[in-house]
């Protein structure tokens, strides 16, 4: 703001003359005045112009360093994907892990609830959905001058709409013929020569004409209880195959409780005959001893365990279980 002071008062001709000097000076007063407000103006507003320039110089560099530029970028790009990538491959594990886990779950729920009593009590079971049949019998096994009682699993498979396979005939014939009734008993099957799995399977071959299928090697031990004169009428090994009414039969190397044991695994009814190598729980004893330890665990492990997980494992004695089951308990055998 600008303004001028008045000047005093004047009496006579000085004080016109005064008067107009000062009128005068005051006009260039307000000239000079004018002149400089206006350079003064122009100053301010230049200066203002490059304040405000600077400013948007600054805020155009803060911008660029809060965008990262193009390098920020891709780092913030590579960043997401690797967080992507992660995020994926735990959601992958997690969709592993459940997927085991109910596997397992699945395997232990397909053991059929009637052969998985741990009561030992004598007596027929079943058919199941898959037609087979247990019996179980109560006898005395003699071994190296000891004698053993046992309650031993007869397995009795509807091997189509007319016959059977039995598998271990235990001591009582009466009871499994019973069993079978009318139908024909197309074959004997024998997982070693033991009298718990054998005892029997003279007399139902006898009463049915059945044939009975025995590893070779286990011919001493069959002689021990039956003599030479009635032979085993099948030799079967480890590795092979045999079809029986609409069943297909995978014979399983089981060595280690005896050098001839083997296992019957019927891939299409989702089971296999372990007899007395593999019970629920625990490698199967031979009296109450361990004939070839480190041989059985490998032939658990080799042959049985590398079964589908579901597979039903049906033993020479007790309560069925399963491959995902007993896979659980392997390492703890070893």
């Amino acid at each position: 703001m600008f303004w001028k002071r008045k000047p005093k008062k004047q009496d006579g001709p000085e004080a016109t003359d005064s008067a107009a000097e000062v009128a005068v000076d005051d006009k260039e007063a307000v000239e000079e005045t004018g002149a400089e407000g206006t350079a003064k103006a122009d100053t301010e507003v230049v200066a203002a112009e490059k304040e405000t320039s600077a400013k948007k110089d600054e805020a155009e560099e803060a911008a660029a360093e809060t965008d990262g530029g193009p390098d920020t970028d891709v780092d913030a790009e590579e960043k997401a994907e690797e967080t992507e990538k992660a995020d994926s491959d735990d959601a992958t594990e997690d969709d592993a892990t459940k997927d085991e886990a109910a596997e397992v779950v699945a395997a232990e729920k397909a053991v059929p609830h009637i052969f998985a009593d741990e009561t030992e009590e004598t007596g027929v079971t079943g058919p199941d959905s898959d037609g087979v049949t247990r019996v179980r019998t109560a006898g005395t096994f003699e071994f190296d001058d000891e004698k053993f009682d046992f309650v031993g699993n007869t397995w009795i498979v509807d091997a189509d709409d007319e016959g059977v396979i039995v598998i271990d005939p235990g001591p009582d014939a009466e009871a499994v013929l019973e069993a079978v009734g009318e139908r024909d008993v197309y074959l004997i099957a024998c997982t070693n020569a033991y009298s718990p799995h054998i005892e029997s399977a003279v007399k139902i071959a006898e009463e049915t004409e059945a044939s009975i299928a025995l590893h070779p090697r286990e011919m001493r031990l069959w002689r021990r209880l039956h003599g030479a004169e009635h032979r085993p009428d099948v030799e079967v090994e480890g590795g092979g195959s045999m079809t029986v009414g609409d069943l297909q039969i995978d014979v399983l190397p089981l060595p280690g409780t005896s050098t001839g044991t083997i296992g019957f695994s019927i891939s299409q009814l989702g089971v296999v005959f372990s007899g007395d190598t593999l019970r629920k729980g625990e490698p199967g004893m031979v009296g109450n001893t361990y004939i070839d330890y480190t041989t059985q665990l490998a032939s658990i492990g080799e042959s049985l365990l590398s079964l589908p997980p579901d597979t039903r494992i049906l033993p020479d004695r007790g309560p069925a279980t399963t491959v995902a089951a007993e896979g659980k308990n392997f390492d703890t055998w070893v």
